[in-house]
């Protein structure tokens, strides 16, 4: 129609065209994720309110919470580190916890994050108001028990996916009468020395539990595994011998420690030599591919040498599923300890637990004075509080049976909400940590975008969540993660025919595809009938006094400068194919 007929008069927004209007940002979780957020948004954006709340006393996340005897990473720490912020100090291929949570907490320390954190504050509910076009946040501190209200424009979950616990559910669990514990919330106080110890389960926390209570005096202790699981030889082995390392020897000597930190050239290839040997496997999770029938061998041989001298337990323990099928483990010294003198692996059903100890479905009861818990988490489900977007619709609601999103980060019926390590979000091979980063560069994007080009909501379109499900089904058939196995990358508690936890790819074919937003597979509101309000007064923020630099074009940093001669001769453009 044009402009006839309009009887609206369109002003001009007096704003110069960045445009940088107020927006609060609220982040729930202060871990690897969280912390990120706390880097790249006050770096990347202007005139933003954020704060970060963090349920625990302390920062770190899961690596704040574990604190189990053995907690450890379980790839090579040197991969599981920022990009930018590489840390030649670690003292072992697969750091403990307590070295990882300093690690976050000098980064956040040295990048100024702690002033937007509140610890013990526990996020209760976030409920969406269209009317206002906010979230509605209820926040607990957790010391005084203080309820308040807050609100947010945008709203980002980076809880991450390990950290509601999941107990046992074992009828008469509540009546044993000795002590309790979850690997995810251990007693640091309880002595194991001379006690009876019975460890259910037979996953990552468990394997890493198992060989440090095993050394202690006079321990007895009955391993209750169920399900069967791959024990990987050490994944950094491969990397280790390339850089003329010895593999059996997983801790890092002072004098190498040293010669990481003062040789840039020596440890930027120490990085990259790991950093490729975990980008380079991702063959092994295709079904029937030759690196996964490789792996299948080398495992069930290397297992069978080191349960020799219990050789019942091979039958129990080597599965018939792929390896990856579940979380593989790196399981230095598990298998060594489930074949001392002082371990009783048993794989026999619990039918109940009584005041004394465990009772199987054989009839033989096992007298226990501790009951370890290793039962892992709540992981393809949803936050254990309320999130409610338009019209009444709760994630809980749309996360059952199992959770679907556009790209593991946003749901339609949920405005201006992002998720950092929601479902679909990790990965079986390569660098989890990149996959955080990425995520937060492209919800950073998004924020811009709302800022810059005054849209008050964005979310995605529902035919394109449909669209990522129907995807991820599809890809995830010719995989290893739907083989007959128990898995926390699995819908319904492990047991479902969706792989909810992992990325339908790689962690490169990730990056890649989160690089650049699609704008169009989102549904926009807008501030104004007239879409390009945002314009603005025909003045950039750098003509203004202080605002800039009004020929920062002209800088060397800002420039990309076109290499003489056909770009394909120069080794850069293989280095990332399309960079720009």
């Amino acid at each position: 129609m044009g402009m006839m007929g309009s009887t609206q008069q369109f002003t001009i927004k007096d704003e110069p065209v960045e445009n940088q209007r107020p927006m609060k940002v609220r982040v729930i979780g202060c871990g690897y994720s969280g912390i990120y957020l706390g880097i790249r948004i006050p770096q990347r954006l202007r005139n933003v309110d954020l704060q970060i709340y963090d349920k625990n006393e302390g920062i770190g996340g899961t690596w704040w919470e574990n604190r189990y005897p053995g907690c450890a990473c379980d790839i090579p720490s040197h991969s599981y580190q920022y990009s930018f912020e590489g840390n030649p100090n670690w003292s072992s291929l697969y750091a403990p916890a307590k070295e990882i949570c300093a690690y976050l907490h000098g980064v956040a320390e040295k990048y100024g994050v702690l002033r937007y954190v509140k610890t013990s504050h526990k996020v209760t509910s976030c409920k969406w108001d269209d009317e206002k076009k906010k979230w509605l946040l209820t926040v607990e501190k957790t010391q005084t028990g203080e309820v308040f209200e807050d609100d947010a424009d945008v709203l980002i979950s980076a809880r991450g996916n390990l950290n509601n616990i999941a107990w046992p559910e074992i009828p008469g669990f509540d009546t044993f009468k000795g002590e309790v514990m979850h690997s995810a919330a251990w007693n640091q106080e309880y002595d194991f020395r001379n006690k009876k110890v019975g460890v259910i389960g037979g996953g990552s926390s468990s394997i890493q539990i198992v060989p440090n209570l095993q050394k202690l005096e006079g321990i007895q202790m009955t391993c209750f595994v169920r399900s069967k699981t791959w024990i990987a030889s050490p994944f950094g082995d491969h990397s280790m011998i390339k850089l003329g390392m010895d593999p059996a020897v997983h801790t890092f000597s002072e004098e190498t420690r040293r010669e990481l930190s003062s040789d840039p050239e020596k440890y930027h290839k120490f990085r990259k030599t790991i950093e490729i040997d975990g980008n380079t496997i991702h063959a092994a999770t295709i079904k029937g591919s030759d690196m996964q029938k490789a792996a299948v061998q080398a495992y069930s041989e290397m297992m069978k040498a080191r349960l020799a001298k219990k050789p019942e337990i091979i039958e129990a323990m080597i599965p018939s599923f792929g390896v990856g099928c579940r979380r593989l483990t790196p399981g230095p010294g598990y298998l060594e300890a489930l074949v001392e003198d002082n371990v009783e692996f048993v794989s026999d059903k619990i039918a109940s637990i009584n005041p004394k100890g465990v009772v199987l479905e054989n009839g033989r009861t096992v007298e226990i004075d501790a009951l370890v818990c290793a039962t892992g988490f709540h992981a393809s489900s949803a936050p254990p509080f309320p999130i409610e977007g338009k019209n009444g619709t709760t994630i809980q609601k749309r996360f059952s049976p199992s959770p679907e999103t556009y790209l593991a980060m946003t749901i339609d019926d949920f405005p201006n909400f992002f998720m950092m390590l929601g479902p679909n979000a990790a990965i079986g091979t390569g660098s989890l940590t990149m996959m955080i980063e990425t995520q937060g560069d492209y919800i950073i994007k998004c924020i811009r975008k709302l800022q810059k080009e005054d849209y008050v909501t964005m979310m995605p379109k529902a035919a394109r969540v449909h669209d990522f499900t129907e995807y991820c089904l599809e890809y995830f058939k010719k995989t290893v993660y739907l083989d007959q196995c128990n898995s926390w990358y699995r819908s319904e508690g492990g047991k479902g025919d969706r792989v909810t936890g992992l990325w339908p790819g790689s962690t490169m074919h990730f990056l890649e595809s989160l690089r650049a937003p699609r704008w169009e597979d989102f549904e926009y509101e807008s501030k104004s009938e007239n879409r390009l309000r945002w314009l603005g007064n025909g003045w950039s923020v750098t003509q203004l006094e202080g605002g800039g630099d009004p020929a920062w074009y002209l800088e060397p940093s800002m420039m990309d400068v076109p290499v003489p001669g056909r770009p394909e001769e120069h080794p850069e453009f293989k280095l990332r194919p399309f960079s720009h």
